[in-house]
């Protein structure tokens, strides 16, 4: 299988953050097993499975903190 990837960074307020963390929770809680949304002029529709792996890892330094969440199926 091919691999595709879309990769977005950009500067966001917390309360920017909160709101798309928001909206991708209503997202996975919603009916049906796709997920559809839009990233820069391009449509997706991704199948997500009832059960996911989910990790959460944060590091903390000096000069920056970082949280990443990840879900895998």
């Amino acid at each position: 299988m091919d691999t595709f990837e879309v990769e977005q960074r950009e500067t966001l307020t917390r309360d920017e953050a909160a709101t798309r963390l928001r909206r991708i929770a209503n997202l996975l809680a919603g009916a049906g097993e796709e997920v559809k949304f839009d990233r820069n002029g391009m449509q997706f529709k991704i199948a997500i499975p009832e059960k996911v792996d989910w990790k959460v890892e944060f590091e903390t330094g000096s000069e920056e903190s970082e949280l990443e969440i990840e879900l895998k199926w």
